[in-house]
């Protein structure tokens, strides 16, 4: 008998998580597993991506608030009787609050194994205890998460490292250089240095813009999405005040990012600290030359000095100083020849989906 596995998402609106989401079932043997998809809210633009996978989409409310603590159970059951007939043998959670309703949802569904993949390092709420001592498993993203979250006899046994994983193909050194963006920016021979992540603080993307105004001799753009205004209009602001709206460029969501990263000279992702953060794997994945802040995530991925370089984070100064070393050619070749086989040996979709494989594996053979 197939596994029956329910993967939840609250939308596939941002996508990145949901991308990730849906790598992993797309891997998963159908043979030996049969995974469903439900999200709180339809509408986004992987919606049509699990239509194709023949797979059942449910669109239906996962959790509940909380309070008040009298009702929780009985909306709970309410909540519940949508996932009931499926007859779920494991529920994975892709929902990265600390919400634990969800967990009590899916016992009342009659699912005996309900896991969560933790990627931030958010840990201040009491829910975030609560909703660990309620997984079966959790999927810790960096060994950070597995020091810092879950060493404790509480949670060590049910805590199991599982990083993210990229397409080796889809991103791999030598892809065509389309975008044309040296020419439409007028970048010439300058250092192109880019970084692919959304706006949104956690980021640390003021600390390159800080460190760009040091280094005169290079370009810096950003592809990402403005999911924070009002941190958008702050690093604007910054690059208007430094004088440098001919050398930083906001390009928005670019949706062809293996094209965009054939284009760098140095991938630069300044983070305070994530998950497993995927674009810094893909730049790596495409040979290029990176530089991360020493940050949970990128310390997991950047081994210093061999594959990639780390700096302090929130310290542009020292960001300034490696961005004008890694001006060298040879260094950026040999840095972006050693990243890529580091991706290969440890960072590979097939990697991830074994992983979660030995997981669910591990549940259902031994029931607990």
């Amino acid at each position: 008998m197939r596994t029956r596995i329910l993967f939840t998402i609250p939308n596939f609106i941002t996508a990145g998580s949901g991308g990730a989401m849906l790598n992993i079932i797309r891997g998963l043997d159908p043979e030996r597993f049969e995974p469903a998809v439900c999200v709180s809210r339809k509408g986004g633009r992987l919606d049509t991506e699990v239509e194709r996978l023949g797979i059942p989409f449910l669109e239906a409310p996962f959790t509940v608030p909380a309070l008040p603590y009298a009702s929780l159970l009985p909306r709970a059951w309410r909540a519940a009787r949508a996932f009931s007939p499926y007859r779920f043998h494991l529920w994975h959670s892709f929902h990265y609050g600390d919400d634990y309703t969800e967990a009590v949802i899916a016992r009342l569904a009659g699912v005996r194994h309900w896991v969560f993949t933790k990627k931030n390092m958010m840990w201040r709420h009491r829910a975030w205890y609560v909703r660990s001592l309620l997984a079966s498993r959790v999927a810790a993203q960096n060994t950070d998460m597995l020091r810092e979250f879950f060493d404790s006899r509480l949670f060590r046994y049910k805590t199991r490292l599982v990083p993210r994983g990229i397409d080796t193909e889809k991103f791999r050194p030598g892809l065509e250089a389309r975008l044309g963006l040296r020419s439409h920016l007028e970048i010439g021979s300058r250092l192109l240095v880019g970084c692919v992540a959304n706006l949104v603080p956690v980021k640390g993307l003021e600390t390159l813009i800080e460190a760009a105004a040091k280094c005169p001799d290079i370009v810096v753009v950003f592809a990402g999405k403005p999911l924070d205004a009002n941190y958008a209009a702050t690093l604007r602001d910054q690059v208007v005040r430094a004088k440098l709206e001919e050398r930083v460029h906001f390009l928005g969501g670019v949706d062809d990012i293996p094209a965009l990263l054939s284009e760098l000279d140095v991938f630069c992702l300044p983070t305070h600290g994530e998950g497993s953060p995927v674009a810094l794997l893909e730049a790596m994945g495409c040979g290029l030359a990176c530089l991360a802040s020493d940050s949970p995530g990128t310390r997991d991925a950047i081994e210093h000095p061999r594959n990639g370089w780390l700096v302090p984070p929130e310290d542009p100064a020292a960001l300034a100083a490696a961005l004008d070393a890694l001006r060298d050619p040879a260094t950026r070749t040999m840095l972006g020849q050693a990243a890529r086989a580091r991706i290969e040996q440890q960072f590979t979709l097939e990697r991830e989906v074994a992983a979660h494989t030995a997981l669910y594996d591990e549940l259902v053979r031994h029931g607990s």
